[in-house]
């Protein structure tokens, strides 16, 4: 069985930093949960610095050094999908910050959308889940639970518009 990564496995490389959520995904209890928690609170603290198109270009530049960053930590851990990796988490869900209204309710609809999908998997997140065992699938089952969650704002949006 993989080992829990600790505060030193953390700290033994950038990638570790970054795939572990800058500590986030060390939570004891649902790290995925307190990694898209993390990425909420971070996405307020630089959002207001980058244009959309901008921070489009950045979050493509961190979703690219994800699948790095999560397939050295996932070998060294023992798990390429293990529990604390949480960049995959963050990522996708700037991104779906960066579409979601600015407002509390909005967001946190987007919130309980985002780890909705990202728990239940529907397809075809399930089959990178299940079958694609490298960062890239790692990364890409997250991207599609931001897809669907996009997805139903729009839908909601719609309805109550």
């Amino acid at each position: 069985m993989p080992r829990r990564p600790s505060l030193k496995f953390l700290l033994a490389h950038p990638a570790h930093f970054f795939a572990l959520g800058c500590g986030s995904g060390l939570a004891p209890k649902a790290p995925g949960t307190f990694g898209t928690l993390f990425a909420w609170a971070t996405y307020a603290l630089f959002h207001a610095y980058f244009s959309d198109f901008g921070l489009l270009f950045l979050l493509t530049a961190a979703y690219i050094a994800g699948i790095w960053f999560i397939d050295i930590t996932g070998r060294a851990i023992g798990d390429p999908d293990h529990g604390s990796i949480v960049w995959d988490e963050i990522v996708p869900f700037w991104l779906v910050l960066l579409m979601t209204p600015d407002t509390l309710l909005w967001q946190c609809a987007a919130f309980a959308l985002f780890r909705y999908f990202d728990i239940t998997k529907p397809q075809p997140a399930r089959y990178f889940d299940e079958h694609v065992k490298n960062g890239f699938g790692v990364m890409a089952d997250d991207l599609v639970a931001a897809g669907y969650t996009l997805l139903s704002l729009a839908l909601l949006k719609i309805v109550f518009a």
